[in-house]
């Protein structure tokens, strides 16, 4: 029976960068894996179809022999390795199959030096803080490298030895039928040693937990939500590892004025009726601890927004400054007294259209449409 090409097995052009195959085969590697669907002979034998065309497409001479005598280039010893795994095959489907399923590097993990935990750190700073940055000290436990043995988790004059189990690999390998996978070595956990005589002050991983004071630096114009890293500031690696790192998580407090919007500032005032008929002005505070005068217009309706240009927050890492917005509110007067209901009704028997012309004209077509529907009604 006549071989099925390569490329058609794979689902790829002839044209397929190296990135195509190994997605292809990723792909359809765990679809037909056996272990997916024991008992099932097709898949086994289309995942041994997989592997045999990945095989020879990944590597880029065979590929080109193949390209120019198709499947002649491997028969009668032209080639060889096409109707096997070939060498180097074991190593590359565990890489994808780690990939695949998050079981991490056995290279890294054979020196058994591995990486410290990323730590989080949440902080609380307020509106003016977030103005003007800061500086702030945190305090946190975490793990730090043993001093006694140096990280290493042996006792002082000792050293970790190559685990006998997978001989310093932090690998070992399964034969299953016809393929061969690789898991963690479960004697060193994938380290790759082993320690015989671990260190009284960590207990042999090499760490110790205690409380360190830490600076960071809170540039102005921080949002709520901000994430600061401090590289290499989380947990220390195991055994020497590389440290993880910290991550400060900034949230502002409820300011008790102002509410943020990005870098602009908004807040409400309330004024007088008479203030907004009239006109007049008042004073309101800024962010960054002074004061300032608005403005209010005779005339003035509530909900007006006056804008006060570059009075607001400073934008992060830009020399650039927000507004802040100053919404008035018009009270309505309460608790009046005989003399003050008396002045009013003076007012309102006093008053035009042209005093009023908002509500004039908005009951003027209430009017309207009420006759209009009254006029249907009766009709």
């Amino acid at each position: 029976m006549s071989k099925r090409c390569y490329y058609e097995t794979l689902g790829v052009s002839r044209t397929a960068s190296e990135g195509e195959l190994k997605s292809a085969f990723r792909k359809l590697a765990m679809q037909h894996h056996p272990d997916r669907n024991p008992g099932d002979k097709d898949c086994e034998h289309r995942f041994k179809e997989i592997n045999e065309a990945y095989d020879v497409l990944k590597d880029d001479d065979k590929r080109a022999a193949y390209d120019r005598f198709g499947h002649a280039a491997f028969e009668q010893g032209m080639g060889g390795g096409a109707h096997g795994f070939g060498a180097d095959f074991a190593s590359t489907f565990a890489d994808i199959f780690e990939g695949v399923f998050g079981m991490g590097s056995a290279r890294s993990r054979a020196t058994g030096r591995e990486r410290g935990a990323d730590l989080r750190y949440n902080m609380e700073i307020t509106l003016e803080e977030a103005f003007e940055g800061k500086t702030a000290e945190v305090r946190l436990p975490t793990s730090v490298t043993c001093d006694a043995c140096s990280g290493t988790g042996a006792k002082t004059g000792t050293k970790p030895k190559a685990c006998p189990t997978c001989g310093g690999a932090g690998r070992v390998r399964h034969a299953q039928g016809f393929f061969t996978l690789e898991r963690t070595c479960p004697a060193c956990h994938g380290r790759g040693q082993v320690i015989e005589d671990p260190c009284p002050s960590c207990s042999g991983s090499g760490r110790v937990t205690r409380e360190r004071t830490l600076s960071v630096n809170i540039p102005a114009g921080v949002e709520d939500g901000t994430r600061i890293r401090l590289a290499g500031e989380g947990e220390a690696g195991v055994r020497g590892g590389p440290a993880g790192d910290l991550y400060i998580f900034l949230s502002l407090v409820a300011h008790v004025f102002f509410q943020r919007d990005g870098a602009d500032l908004h807040c409400r005032v309330p004024v007088s009726m008479v203030t907004a008929a009239l006109g007049g002005e008042f004073e309101v505070p800024t962010v960054d601890g002074g004061k300032t005068r608005v403005k209010v217009p005779a005339g003035t309706q509530s909900g007006r927004r006056f804008r006060l240009q570059s009075k607001g927050m400073p934008v992060l890492r830009a020399k650039q400054t927000g507004d802040m917005y100053v919404q008035v509110l018009v009270e309505t007067p309460q608790n009046l007294t005989k003399r003050q209901r008396d002045l009013l009704t003076e007012f309102e028997k006093l008053s035009s259209k042209d005093t009023q012309p908002e509500s004039t004209s908005f009951f003027s077509k209430v009017k309207d449409i009420l006759d209009g529907l009254g006029s249907r009604a009766a009709s």
